[in-house]
């Protein structure tokens, strides 16, 4: 997917508004993504913190976990926020989460607060992933 500006500009507001319910009361550092799927619906997550910081659930993952638990398992792109000055990168159990039910030539948009974007691909996040292992 070729995102032209406007397109660009809507996957920032969905995930920076996805980020506007997140439950982060131990980090206080909200994130939010947006997934699009083929069929054009748009799955937003957020990350939800827990005391036992373990069992916290990253954007990217509720997101994706939202799609898949809908019926939904194949992907367009995804856009990830983060109240940053920098554009924010998926930790590494998102990256294998992205590579299983993603493309690897499947784009993603790294956003900051202001608006900076890195345009990455699943594959470039993570070109060593397990994948089709059963």
């Amino acid at each position: 997917m070729a995102a032209t500006e406007t397109e660009q500009s809507a996957l920032f507001k969905q995930a920076r508004d996805a980020a506007s319910v997140a439950y982060v009361p131990y980090s206080h550092f909200p994130v939010g993504a947006a997934l699009i799927a083929k069929n054009g619906l748009v799955f937003q997550g957020c990350n939800i913190e827990n005391a036992s910081f373990g069992l916290t659930n990253c954007a990217e993952r509720t997101a994706i976990f939202k799609a898949v638990s809908s019926g939904v398992r194949t992907f367009e792109t995804i856009g990830i926020y983060g109240d940053t000055d920098e554009p924010i990168s998926p930790c590494g159990a998102c990256r294998q989460v992205l590579a299983e039910f993603c493309p690897e030539d499947m784009p993603v948009f790294l956003f900051s607060r202001d608006g900076k974007v890195k345009k990455t691909t699943v594959g470039e996040l993570l070109p060593y992933h397990f994948k089709d292992l059963v």
